[in-house]
Protein backbone atom coordinates (compact mmCIF):
# COMPACT_ATOMS: atom_id res chain seq x y z
CA UNK A 1 0.00 0.00 0.00
CA UNK A 2 1.45 3.21 -1.08
CA UNK A 3 -0.76 5.41 0.70
CA UNK A 4 -0.75 9.55 -1.14
CA UNK A 5 -2.84 12.84 -0.24
CA UNK A 6 -5.33 14.33 -3.16
CA UNK A 7 -6.58 17.65 -3.12
CA UNK A 8 -10.88 16.76 -4.29
CA UNK A 9 -13.95 18.65 -4.82
CA UNK A 10 -17.19 17.75 -4.57
CA UNK A 11 -20.52 19.60 -6.21
CA UNK A 12 -24.11 19.54 -5.02
CA UNK A 13 -25.75 20.00 -7.86
CA UNK A 14 -28.74 20.20 -6.20
CA UNK A 15 -27.96 23.91 -5.36
CA UNK A 16 -26.67 25.03 -8.18
CA UNK A 17 -28.76 27.75 -9.70
CA UNK A 18 -26.48 28.33 -13.12
CA UNK A 19 -25.66 31.81 -12.06
CA UNK A 20 -22.20 31.62 -13.38
CA UNK A 21 -20.53 33.56 -10.99
CA UNK A 22 -17.41 31.15 -10.75
CA UNK A 23 -16.73 31.08 -14.03
CA UNK A 24 -16.31 34.75 -14.23
CA UNK A 25 -14.23 34.99 -10.91
CA UNK A 26 -12.14 32.24 -12.60
CA UNK A 27 -11.62 33.70 -16.04
CA UNK A 28 -10.91 37.04 -14.29
CA UNK A 29 -8.35 35.30 -11.81
CA UNK A 30 -6.83 32.91 -14.31
CA UNK A 31 -7.64 33.55 -18.16
CA UNK A 32 -7.48 37.37 -18.84
CA UNK A 33 -4.58 37.08 -20.27
CA UNK A 34 -3.68 37.43 -24.23
CA UNK A 35 -4.07 34.24 -25.79
CA UNK A 36 -6.70 32.72 -23.51
CA UNK A 37 -9.78 34.55 -24.83
CA UNK A 38 -11.51 31.56 -25.46
CA UNK A 39 -10.70 30.00 -22.40
CA UNK A 40 -12.98 28.89 -19.61
CA UNK A 41 -10.85 26.87 -16.85
CA UNK A 42 -14.76 27.15 -14.84
CA UNK A 43 -17.48 26.39 -17.10
CA UNK A 44 -21.16 26.18 -16.13
CA UNK A 45 -23.17 24.07 -18.78
CA UNK A 46 -27.16 23.30 -18.80
CA UNK A 47 -28.14 19.93 -19.44
CA UNK A 48 -29.10 18.63 -21.82
CA UNK A 49 -26.89 20.58 -24.04
CA UNK A 50 -23.86 20.13 -26.29
CA UNK A 51 -21.70 21.24 -23.52
CA UNK A 52 -17.82 23.32 -24.24
CA UNK A 53 -16.72 22.96 -26.18
CA UNK A 54 -19.33 21.55 -28.73
CA UNK A 55 -20.11 17.41 -28.03
CA UNK A 56 -16.66 16.71 -26.26
CA UNK A 57 -18.57 14.09 -24.79
CA UNK A 58 -18.62 12.55 -28.32
CA UNK A 59 -15.29 10.34 -27.94
CA UNK A 60 -15.48 8.49 -30.99
CA UNK A 61 -14.46 11.73 -32.96
CA UNK A 62 -12.48 13.12 -29.79
CA UNK A 63 -10.54 10.18 -28.79
CA UNK A 64 -9.95 10.98 -25.38
CA UNK A 65 -9.59 8.85 -22.57
CA UNK A 66 -8.57 5.21 -21.67
CA UNK A 67 -10.10 2.02 -23.38
CA UNK A 68 -8.69 -1.43 -22.90
CA UNK A 69 -7.16 -2.98 -25.84
CA UNK A 70 -7.46 -6.94 -26.30
CA UNK A 71 -5.20 -7.75 -23.38
CA UNK A 72 -7.24 -6.04 -21.20
CA UNK A 73 -4.71 -3.56 -20.27
CA UNK A 74 -5.56 0.34 -20.71
CA UNK A 75 -4.04 2.20 -23.55
CA UNK A 76 -4.83 5.66 -24.88
CA UNK A 77 -8.09 6.13 -26.83
CA UNK A 78 -5.94 8.57 -29.27
CA UNK A 79 -3.10 5.68 -29.62
CA UNK A 80 0.06 4.61 -27.36
CA UNK A 81 3.64 5.56 -28.05
CA UNK A 82 4.74 4.54 -31.47
CA UNK A 83 1.46 6.40 -32.87
CA UNK A 84 2.10 9.38 -31.09
CA UNK A 85 5.70 9.53 -32.11
CA UNK A 86 4.41 8.76 -35.92
CA UNK A 87 2.03 11.69 -35.69
CA UNK A 88 3.93 14.13 -33.68
CA UNK A 89 4.39 16.92 -35.82
CA UNK A 90 0.97 16.13 -37.62
CA UNK A 91 -2.21 18.29 -35.91
CA UNK A 92 -4.22 15.75 -33.55
CA UNK A 93 -7.66 15.41 -33.15
CA UNK A 94 -9.11 18.65 -31.50
CA UNK A 95 -11.85 20.83 -31.07
CA UNK A 96 -11.47 23.92 -33.59
CA UNK A 97 -12.10 27.55 -32.60
CA UNK A 98 -15.68 26.74 -34.07
CA UNK A 99 -16.25 24.20 -31.09
CA UNK A 100 -15.12 26.38 -28.52
CA UNK A 101 -15.88 29.56 -29.90
CA UNK A 102 -14.55 32.68 -31.87
CA UNK A 103 -14.15 35.25 -28.74
CA UNK A 104 -14.99 39.17 -29.46
CA UNK A 105 -15.61 42.43 -27.74
CA UNK A 106 -17.66 45.61 -28.89
CA UNK A 107 -16.37 48.18 -30.53
CA UNK A 108 -16.79 51.02 -27.70
CA UNK A 109 -15.40 53.66 -29.50
CA UNK A 110 -18.50 53.86 -31.72
CA UNK A 111 -20.67 55.03 -29.23
CA UNK A 112 -18.20 56.64 -27.01
CA UNK A 113 -17.00 58.83 -29.45
CA UNK A 114 -19.71 59.44 -31.48
CA UNK A 115 -20.86 62.91 -32.33
CA UNK A 116 -24.08 64.32 -31.55
CA UNK A 117 -26.69 62.49 -34.35
CA UNK A 118 -30.66 61.80 -35.10
CA UNK A 119 -29.93 57.86 -34.28
CA UNK A 120 -28.21 55.80 -31.56
CA UNK A 121 -25.04 54.20 -32.84
CA UNK A 122 -24.54 50.76 -32.65
CA UNK A 123 -21.05 48.95 -31.09
CA UNK A 124 -20.97 45.87 -33.35
CA UNK A 125 -18.61 42.82 -31.91
CA UNK A 126 -15.57 42.13 -33.39
CA UNK A 127 -13.69 39.15 -33.59
CA UNK A 128 -10.55 39.10 -30.94
CA UNK A 129 -8.64 36.69 -33.17
CA UNK A 130 -8.99 38.54 -36.78
CA UNK A 131 -10.18 42.38 -35.45
CA UNK A 132 -13.05 42.24 -38.40
CA UNK A 133 -16.51 42.41 -37.51
CA UNK A 134 -18.19 39.51 -36.96
CA UNK A 135 -21.57 37.32 -36.10
CA UNK A 136 -22.25 36.13 -32.47
CA UNK A 137 -23.11 32.55 -33.38
CA UNK A 138 -21.79 30.35 -29.92
CA UNK A 139 -20.30 30.86 -26.71
CA UNK A 140 -19.14 28.91 -23.89
CA UNK A 141 -22.44 28.50 -22.26
CA UNK A 142 -24.82 29.68 -25.35
CA UNK A 143 -27.09 26.54 -23.96
CA UNK A 144 -28.01 28.53 -20.72
CA UNK A 145 -31.22 27.53 -20.06
CA UNK A 146 -32.18 26.05 -23.41
CA UNK A 147 -32.88 23.14 -21.40
CA UNK A 148 -32.50 20.94 -24.50
CA UNK A 149 -35.37 22.21 -26.39
CA UNK A 150 -33.68 22.92 -29.72
CA UNK A 151 -30.54 20.72 -29.88
CA UNK A 152 -31.67 17.44 -28.32
CA UNK A 153 -30.07 15.78 -31.19
CA UNK A 154 -26.69 17.45 -30.51
CA UNK A 155 -26.34 16.25 -26.76
CA UNK A 156 -24.24 13.07 -26.74
CA UNK A 157 -25.06 11.59 -23.50
CA UNK A 158 -28.70 12.04 -24.45
CA UNK A 159 -28.60 10.49 -28.03
CA UNK A 160 -27.50 7.31 -25.93
CA UNK A 161 -31.28 7.25 -23.81
CA UNK A 162 -33.20 8.67 -26.63
CA UNK A 163 -35.57 6.07 -26.14
CA UNK A 164 -36.47 6.52 -22.19
CA UNK A 165 -36.97 10.10 -22.90
CA UNK A 166 -40.06 12.04 -23.96
CA UNK A 167 -38.97 14.63 -26.10
CA UNK A 168 -42.20 16.74 -25.81
CA UNK A 169 -41.65 20.36 -25.16
CA UNK A 170 -43.91 20.50 -21.95
CA UNK A 171 -41.75 17.38 -20.16
CA UNK A 172 -38.04 19.12 -21.31
CA UNK A 173 -35.72 18.89 -18.26
CA UNK A 174 -33.08 20.88 -17.39
CA UNK A 175 -30.09 21.45 -15.04
CA UNK A 176 -26.66 22.95 -13.93
CA UNK A 177 -23.43 21.01 -14.20
CA UNK A 178 -20.48 22.63 -13.28
CA UNK A 179 -17.45 21.81 -14.83
CA UNK A 180 -13.59 22.38 -14.15
CA UNK A 181 -10.23 19.94 -14.92
CA UNK A 182 -11.27 16.20 -12.89
CA UNK A 183 -7.56 16.53 -11.51
CA UNK A 184 -7.55 12.81 -12.11
CA UNK A 185 -5.76 10.04 -10.31
CA UNK A 186 -5.01 8.23 -14.28
CA UNK A 187 -4.74 11.53 -16.06
CA UNK A 188 -4.71 10.69 -19.29
CA UNK A 189 -3.90 14.45 -20.97
CA UNK A 190 -0.22 13.68 -18.36
CA UNK A 191 0.03 10.38 -20.61
CA UNK A 192 -0.65 12.06 -23.75
CA UNK A 193 2.49 14.44 -23.47
CA UNK A 194 5.03 13.55 -25.74
CA UNK A 195 7.93 16.21 -23.83
CA UNK A 196 6.20 15.00 -20.30
CA UNK A 197 5.16 18.88 -19.51
CA UNK A 198 1.56 17.99 -17.65
CA UNK A 199 2.26 16.39 -14.37
CA UNK A 200 0.45 15.59 -11.19
CA UNK A 201 2.21 16.59 -8.20
CA UNK A 202 2.94 14.15 -5.75
CA UNK A 203 2.09 16.39 -2.30
CA UNK A 204 -1.52 16.80 -3.30
CA UNK A 205 -2.53 15.26 -6.65
CA UNK A 206 -2.78 18.27 -8.69
CA UNK A 207 -2.26 18.09 -12.18
CA UNK A 208 -0.29 21.38 -14.08
CA UNK A 209 1.27 22.00 -16.67
CA UNK A 210 5.16 23.21 -16.87
CA UNK A 211 5.53 25.60 -19.15
CA UNK A 212 9.03 25.19 -19.63
CA UNK A 213 8.76 21.76 -20.88
CA UNK A 214 5.82 22.26 -23.25
CA UNK A 215 6.65 22.77 -26.59
CA UNK A 216 3.02 22.78 -28.14
CA UNK A 217 2.19 19.48 -28.93
CA UNK A 218 -1.50 19.68 -27.94
CA UNK A 219 -1.64 16.05 -27.62
CA UNK A 220 -2.59 16.62 -24.44
CA UNK A 221 -6.00 18.53 -25.62
CA UNK A 222 -6.93 15.37 -27.34
CA UNK A 223 -6.18 13.17 -24.67
CA UNK A 224 -8.29 14.82 -22.14
CA UNK A 225 -12.27 13.36 -22.72
CA UNK A 226 -13.12 16.42 -20.59
CA UNK A 227 -11.09 19.05 -22.95
CA UNK A 228 -9.97 20.82 -20.00
CA UNK A 229 -6.80 21.55 -21.49
CA UNK A 230 -6.23 24.63 -23.94
CA UNK A 231 -3.95 25.90 -25.71
CA UNK A 232 -2.66 29.50 -25.83
CA UNK A 233 -1.83 30.36 -29.43
CA UNK A 234 0.43 33.66 -28.00
CA UNK A 235 2.34 31.52 -26.07
CA UNK A 236 2.43 28.29 -27.83
CA UNK A 237 1.85 26.60 -24.40
CA UNK A 238 -0.86 24.07 -23.27
CA UNK A 239 -2.66 25.92 -20.14
CA UNK A 240 -5.84 24.16 -18.06
CA UNK A 241 -7.08 24.86 -14.72
CA UNK A 242 -4.34 24.47 -11.47
CA UNK A 243 -7.37 24.01 -9.00
CA UNK A 244 -5.78 27.37 -7.53
CA UNK A 245 -2.95 26.13 -5.67
CA UNK A 246 -1.37 29.01 -4.73
CA UNK A 247 -4.85 29.45 -2.37
CA UNK A 248 -4.50 25.58 -1.53
CA UNK A 249 -0.71 25.84 -0.61
CA UNK A 250 -1.97 28.75 1.98
CA UNK A 251 -5.34 26.66 3.40
CA UNK A 252 -7.42 28.91 1.24
CA UNK A 253 -10.28 27.42 -1.12
CA UNK A 254 -9.92 27.73 -4.83
CA UNK A 255 -11.79 30.55 -6.54
CA UNK A 256 -14.83 29.05 -7.60
CA UNK A 257 -15.77 27.22 -4.87
CA UNK A 258 -15.20 30.79 -2.48
CA UNK A 259 -17.29 32.72 -4.72
CA UNK A 260 -19.91 29.90 -5.05
CA UNK A 261 -23.62 31.97 -4.58
CA UNK A 262 -25.21 28.66 -3.95
CA UNK A 263 -22.89 27.05 -1.74
CA UNK A 264 -22.82 23.63 -3.28
CA UNK A 265 -18.51 23.15 -3.60
CA UNK A 266 -16.81 20.93 -0.78
CA UNK A 267 -13.15 20.77 -1.00
CA UNK A 268 -10.66 18.67 1.14
CA UNK A 269 -8.04 16.19 1.15
CA UNK A 270 -8.49 12.06 0.35
CA UNK A 271 -5.99 9.44 1.29
CA UNK A 272 -5.49 6.62 -1.77
CA UNK A 273 -3.87 3.90 -1.89
CA UNK A 274 -1.49 4.55 -5.21
CA UNK A 275 -0.46 1.06 -6.00
CA UNK A 276 -4.47 -0.15 -7.28
CA UNK A 277 -5.13 3.02 -9.29
CA UNK A 278 -4.12 0.91 -12.51
CA UNK A 279 -6.15 -1.94 -11.10
CA UNK A 280 -9.37 -0.23 -10.65
CA UNK A 281 -9.10 1.82 -13.98
CA UNK A 282 -8.66 -1.45 -15.56
CA UNK A 283 -11.93 -3.28 -14.67
CA UNK A 284 -13.26 -4.82 -17.37
CA UNK A 285 -17.11 -3.83 -16.60
CA UNK A 286 -17.50 -0.36 -16.98
CA UNK A 287 -20.20 -0.62 -14.03
CA UNK A 288 -17.58 -1.90 -11.73
CA UNK A 289 -15.64 1.18 -12.15
CA UNK A 290 -17.51 3.70 -9.55
CA UNK A 291 -16.80 0.78 -6.77
CA UNK A 292 -13.28 0.50 -8.10
CA UNK A 293 -13.13 4.21 -7.90
CA UNK A 294 -14.09 4.03 -4.33
CA UNK A 295 -11.94 1.37 -2.94
CA UNK A 296 -8.80 2.97 -3.84
CA UNK A 297 -9.78 6.24 -1.08
CA UNK A 298 -8.61 4.90 1.65
CA UNK A 299 -10.45 5.36 5.24
CA UNK A 300 -8.19 7.68 7.08
CA UNK A 301 -9.37 6.54 10.67
CA UNK A 302 -8.24 3.33 10.06
CA UNK A 303 -4.69 2.58 12.41
CA UNK A 304 -2.85 0.65 9.33
CA UNK A 305 -3.71 3.74 6.65
CA UNK A 306 -2.43 6.01 9.34
CA UNK A 307 1.04 4.39 10.24
CA UNK A 308 1.74 3.84 5.98
CA UNK A 309 1.05 7.49 5.74
CA UNK A 310 2.82 8.38 7.99
CA UNK A 311 5.78 6.03 6.92
CA UNK A 312 5.13 7.97 3.35
CA UNK A 313 5.72 11.35 5.12
CA UNK A 314 2.45 12.84 5.08
CA UNK A 315 2.35 15.21 7.93
CA UNK A 316 0.42 14.71 11.30
CA UNK A 317 -1.81 17.84 10.45
CA UNK A 318 -2.49 16.62 6.93
CA UNK A 319 -3.75 13.29 8.56
CA UNK A 320 -6.59 14.95 10.84
CA UNK A 321 -7.30 17.24 7.99
CA UNK A 322 -8.00 14.09 6.22
CA UNK A 323 -10.81 12.36 8.66
CA UNK A 324 -12.40 15.70 8.72
CA UNK A 325 -12.81 15.75 4.99
CA UNK A 326 -16.30 16.67 4.10
CA UNK A 327 -14.93 14.60 0.66
CA UNK A 328 -14.91 10.98 2.29
CA UNK A 329 -17.54 11.40 4.09
CA UNK A 330 -19.95 12.37 1.29
CA UNK A 331 -18.26 9.71 -1.20
CA UNK A 332 -17.29 7.09 0.75
CA UNK A 333 -19.71 7.41 3.98
CA UNK A 334 -22.36 8.19 2.83
CA UNK A 335 -21.69 7.60 -0.92
CA UNK A 336 -23.87 9.93 -2.65
CA UNK A 337 -21.54 11.69 -4.74
CA UNK A 338 -20.11 9.98 -8.02
CA UNK A 339 -17.41 10.69 -10.81
CA UNK A 340 -18.06 12.23 -13.94
CA UNK A 341 -17.98 9.90 -16.88
CA UNK A 342 -15.75 7.25 -14.88
CA UNK A 343 -15.94 5.15 -18.58
CA UNK A 344 -12.83 7.21 -19.56
CA UNK A 345 -11.14 5.70 -16.63
CA UNK A 346 -8.93 8.40 -15.70
CA UNK A 347 -10.27 8.39 -12.28
CA UNK A 348 -11.88 11.06 -12.33
CA UNK A 349 -11.75 13.70 -8.81
CA UNK A 350 -14.35 16.23 -9.22
CA UNK A 351 -17.26 14.69 -7.80
CA UNK A 352 -21.10 15.32 -8.11
CA UNK A 353 -24.50 14.88 -6.32
CA UNK A 354 -27.15 14.58 -8.70
CA UNK A 355 -29.80 16.69 -8.59
CA UNK A 356 -33.62 15.81 -6.95
CA UNK A 357 -35.31 18.96 -7.13
CA UNK A 358 -37.71 18.40 -9.13
CA UNK A 359 -39.34 15.55 -7.37
CA UNK A 360 -41.27 17.45 -5.25
CA UNK A 361 -43.21 19.31 -7.98
CA UNK A 362 -43.79 16.21 -9.72
CA UNK A 363 -45.31 14.33 -6.77
CA UNK A 364 -47.48 17.97 -5.30
CA UNK A 365 -48.95 17.80 -8.67
CA UNK A 366 -50.92 14.51 -8.36
CA UNK A 367 -52.59 16.14 -4.86
CA UNK A 368 -50.52 13.54 -2.39
CA UNK A 369 -47.95 14.90 0.58
CA UNK A 370 -44.88 15.86 -1.74
CA UNK A 371 -42.25 15.04 1.24
CA UNK A 372 -43.93 12.06 2.49
CA UNK A 373 -41.42 9.36 1.94
CA UNK A 374 -43.22 6.29 0.06
CA UNK A 375 -44.39 9.29 -2.50
CA UNK A 376 -40.73 10.46 -3.13
CA UNK A 377 -39.84 6.73 -3.48
CA UNK A 378 -42.12 5.98 -5.64
CA UNK A 379 -41.42 9.36 -7.87
CA UNK A 380 -37.78 8.56 -7.92
CA UNK A 381 -38.35 6.43 -11.40
CA UNK A 382 -40.64 9.22 -12.95
CA UNK A 383 -38.83 12.13 -12.10
CA UNK A 384 -38.57 15.08 -14.70
CA UNK A 385 -34.93 14.56 -15.12
CA UNK A 386 -34.56 10.98 -16.05
CA UNK A 387 -32.45 8.36 -13.99
CA UNK A 388 -31.14 7.11 -17.41
CA UNK A 389 -29.69 10.37 -18.15
CA UNK A 390 -27.78 10.83 -14.98
CA UNK A 391 -26.85 7.27 -15.30
CA UNK A 392 -24.79 8.27 -18.46
CA UNK A 393 -23.22 11.18 -16.82
CA UNK A 394 -22.02 9.23 -13.55
CA UNK A 395 -21.98 5.55 -13.47
CA UNK A 396 -21.48 4.55 -16.87
CA UNK A 397 -25.12 3.89 -17.54
CA UNK A 398 -26.08 1.71 -14.95
CA UNK A 399 -29.06 3.91 -13.18
CA UNK A 400 -28.52 1.42 -9.79
CA UNK A 401 -26.36 3.78 -8.10
CA UNK A 402 -27.92 6.82 -8.78
CA UNK A 403 -31.39 5.78 -7.95
CA UNK A 404 -29.65 5.04 -4.71
CA UNK A 405 -28.38 8.25 -4.17
CA UNK A 406 -31.48 9.76 -5.12
CA UNK A 407 -33.85 7.78 -2.77
CA UNK A 408 -31.46 8.52 -0.12
CA UNK A 409 -31.23 12.69 -0.66
CA UNK A 410 -35.59 11.99 -1.02
CA UNK A 411 -35.25 10.56 2.49
CA UNK A 412 -33.35 12.67 4.06
CA UNK A 413 -35.68 15.07 2.72
CA UNK A 414 -38.80 13.69 4.57
CA UNK A 415 -37.28 12.78 7.39
CA UNK A 416 -35.71 15.97 8.37
CA UNK A 417 -39.37 17.28 7.52
CA UNK A 418 -40.66 15.89 10.53
CA UNK A 419 -37.75 16.67 12.62
CA UNK A 420 -38.10 20.15 11.54
CA UNK A 421 -42.19 20.17 12.28
CA UNK A 422 -40.94 19.52 15.37
CA UNK A 423 -41.98 15.77 14.93
CA UNK A 424 -40.27 12.87 15.82
CA UNK A 425 -38.75 11.24 13.30
CA UNK A 426 -39.46 8.04 11.91
CA UNK A 427 -36.40 5.66 12.22
CA UNK A 428 -37.89 3.34 9.25
CA UNK A 429 -37.18 6.53 6.54
CA UNK A 430 -33.19 6.48 7.07
CA UNK A 431 -33.34 2.48 7.64
CA UNK A 432 -35.39 2.04 4.43
CA UNK A 433 -32.07 3.66 2.29
CA UNK A 434 -29.54 1.81 4.50
CA UNK A 435 -28.59 4.56 7.39
CA UNK A 436 -29.22 5.21 10.83
CA UNK A 437 -30.84 8.25 11.75
CA UNK A 438 -27.53 9.98 13.69
CA UNK A 439 -25.93 9.74 9.52
CA UNK A 440 -29.11 11.01 8.29
CA UNK A 441 -28.89 14.01 10.52
CA UNK A 442 -25.26 14.20 9.76
CA UNK A 443 -25.96 13.96 5.73
CA UNK A 444 -28.23 16.98 6.21
CA UNK A 445 -25.51 19.06 8.26
CA UNK A 446 -23.31 18.48 5.84
CA UNK A 447 -25.52 19.24 2.56
CA UNK A 448 -28.21 21.81 3.83
CA UNK A 449 -25.89 23.62 6.90
CA UNK A 450 -22.27 23.00 6.73
CA UNK A 451 -20.06 26.39 7.20
CA UNK A 452 -17.09 27.50 5.45
CA UNK A 453 -14.67 25.71 7.69
CA UNK A 454 -16.71 22.58 7.02
CA UNK A 455 -17.09 22.87 3.81
CA UNK A 456 -13.51 23.63 3.04
CA UNK A 457 -11.11 20.93 4.97
CA UNK A 458 -7.79 21.92 3.24
CA UNK A 459 -4.65 22.20 4.85
CA UNK A 460 -2.00 24.33 4.05
CA UNK A 461 1.39 23.60 2.84
CA UNK A 462 3.38 22.11 5.79
CA UNK A 463 5.64 24.29 7.89
CA UNK A 464 8.64 22.51 6.92
CA UNK A 465 7.90 22.96 3.26
CA UNK A 466 7.80 27.24 4.03
CA UNK A 467 11.40 27.65 3.04
CA UNK A 468 11.65 25.63 0.31
CA UNK A 469 8.47 27.93 -1.19
CA UNK A 470 10.56 31.05 -0.07
CA UNK A 471 13.88 29.61 -2.09
CA UNK A 472 11.81 29.67 -5.49
CA UNK A 473 13.40 33.21 -6.45
CA UNK A 474 16.93 31.47 -6.81
CA UNK A 475 15.65 28.39 -8.97
CA UNK A 476 13.49 27.82 -11.80
CA UNK A 477 10.27 26.92 -10.33
CA UNK A 478 9.32 24.18 -12.68
CA UNK A 479 12.96 22.52 -12.44
CA UNK A 480 11.94 20.25 -9.52
CA UNK A 481 9.56 17.26 -8.54
CA UNK A 482 6.12 19.26 -7.19
CA UNK A 483 6.87 22.47 -8.38
CA UNK A 484 4.31 25.43 -8.77
CA UNK A 485 4.45 24.61 -12.59
CA UNK A 486 2.58 27.39 -14.03
CA UNK A 487 5.75 29.53 -14.67
CA UNK A 488 5.70 33.13 -13.56
CA UNK A 489 6.62 36.31 -15.91
CA UNK A 490 9.78 36.04 -17.60
CA UNK A 491 11.37 37.87 -20.26
CA UNK A 492 8.66 37.37 -22.70
CA UNK A 493 5.62 38.00 -20.51
CA UNK A 494 3.08 36.20 -18.58
CA UNK A 495 3.79 32.23 -18.47
CA UNK A 496 7.63 32.23 -19.33
CA UNK A 497 10.86 32.14 -17.66
CA UNK A 498 11.60 32.26 -14.19
CA UNK A 499 8.73 32.73 -11.42
CA UNK A 500 7.98 34.43 -8.56
CA UNK A 501 7.89 33.02 -5.00
CA UNK A 502 4.37 32.73 -4.56
CA UNK A 503 5.18 32.73 -0.89
CA UNK A 504 5.81 36.64 -1.30
CA UNK A 505 4.06 38.04 -4.02
CA UNK A 506 1.42 40.18 -3.23
CA UNK A 507 -1.85 41.11 -5.28
CA UNK A 508 -0.62 44.17 -7.20
CA UNK A 509 2.76 42.49 -7.92
CA UNK A 510 0.47 39.83 -9.49
CA UNK A 511 -1.95 42.00 -11.10
CA UNK A 512 1.13 44.22 -12.17
CA UNK A 513 2.66 41.30 -13.97
CA UNK A 514 -0.70 40.36 -16.12
CA UNK A 515 -1.96 43.65 -17.29
CA UNK A 516 2.31 44.47 -18.27
CA UNK A 517 1.79 45.94 -21.59
CA UNK A 518 5.43 45.06 -22.53
CA UNK A 519 8.22 42.75 -21.59
CA UNK A 520 8.49 41.95 -17.93
CA UNK A 521 11.70 42.86 -16.31
CA UNK A 522 14.60 40.11 -15.43
CA UNK A 523 16.36 42.05 -13.60
CA UNK A 524 16.22 40.89 -9.74
CA UNK A 525 15.37 37.29 -11.44
CA UNK A 526 17.79 37.00 -13.95
CA UNK A 527 15.63 34.76 -16.68
CA UNK A 528 17.54 33.73 -19.52
CA UNK A 529 15.80 34.58 -22.82
CA UNK A 530 13.86 32.08 -24.35
CA UNK A 531 13.14 32.57 -27.85
CA UNK A 532 10.65 29.26 -27.44
CA UNK A 533 8.92 31.51 -24.54
CA UNK A 534 8.31 34.33 -26.80
CA UNK A 535 4.84 35.92 -26.80
CA UNK A 536 5.72 38.17 -29.00
CA UNK A 537 5.26 41.06 -26.49
CA UNK A 538 8.70 43.49 -27.01
CA UNK A 539 12.07 42.58 -27.73
CA UNK A 540 14.23 41.74 -24.32
CA UNK A 541 16.84 42.86 -23.22
CA UNK A 542 19.47 40.43 -24.23
CA UNK A 543 17.81 39.27 -27.38
CA UNK A 544 20.02 40.71 -29.41
CA UNK A 545 24.07 41.52 -28.77
CA UNK A 546 24.81 44.70 -27.65
CA UNK A 547 26.42 47.45 -30.17
CA UNK A 548 30.21 48.51 -30.23
CA UNK A 549 31.49 51.44 -28.58
CA UNK A 550 33.47 53.45 -31.06
CA UNK A 551 37.30 53.03 -31.25
CA UNK A 552 37.99 56.37 -32.26
CA UNK A 553 38.61 59.52 -31.42
CA UNK A 554 35.39 61.25 -29.98
CA UNK A 555 33.61 63.94 -32.14
CA UNK A 556 34.11 67.13 -31.12
CA UNK A 557 30.50 68.63 -29.45
CA UNK A 558 29.07 71.57 -31.74
CA UNK A 559 25.76 71.98 -29.85
CA UNK A 560 26.63 75.80 -28.12
CA UNK A 561 22.71 76.05 -27.48
CA UNK A 562 21.85 76.61 -23.45
CA UNK A 563 21.91 73.76 -21.54
CA UNK A 564 19.38 73.05 -18.52
CA UNK A 565 19.79 73.55 -14.79
CA UNK A 566 21.13 70.21 -12.99
CA UNK A 567 18.64 69.62 -10.09
CA UNK A 568 19.60 71.56 -7.47
CA UNK A 569 21.06 69.60 -4.20
CA UNK A 570 18.51 70.14 -1.13
CA UNK A 571 21.59 69.42 1.00
CA UNK A 572 23.80 72.26 -0.42
CA UNK A 573 21.10 74.51 1.25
Amino acid sequence: MRVMAQMAMVMNLDKCIGCHTCSVTCKQAWTNRSGTEYVWFNNVETRPGQGYPRRYEDQETWEGGWELNRKGRLQLRAGGRFKNLLTIFASPKMPSIDDYYEPWTYDYSVLTDAPSQEHTPVARPRSLITGEDTAITWSANWDDDLGGSTMLDQDPVLAKVSDTVKLSYEQTFMFYLPRICEHCLNPSCAASCPSGAIYKRAEDGIVLVDQDRCRGWRKCVTGCPYKKVYFNHRTGKAEKCTFCFPRIEVGLPTVCAETCVGRLRYIGLVLYDADRVLEAAAVEDPHDLLEAQRSVLLDPNDPAVARAAEEAGIPFDWMKAARRSPIWSLVNTYRVALPLHPEYRTMPMVWYIPPLSPVVDVVAETGEDAEAADNLFAAIDTLRIPVEYLAELFTAGDPGPVTDVLKKLAAMRSYMRDLNMGREGDPSIPGAVGMSAQDMEAMFRLLALAKYDERYVIPPAHAEQAHNLEELATECSLDYEGGPGMGGSGPFGEGSGTGTPLAVENFRALQDRQTSGGVADTTETGARVNLLNWDGRGVAPGMFPPRAEPTGPAEPDTDTGPRPNPRPDPEAR
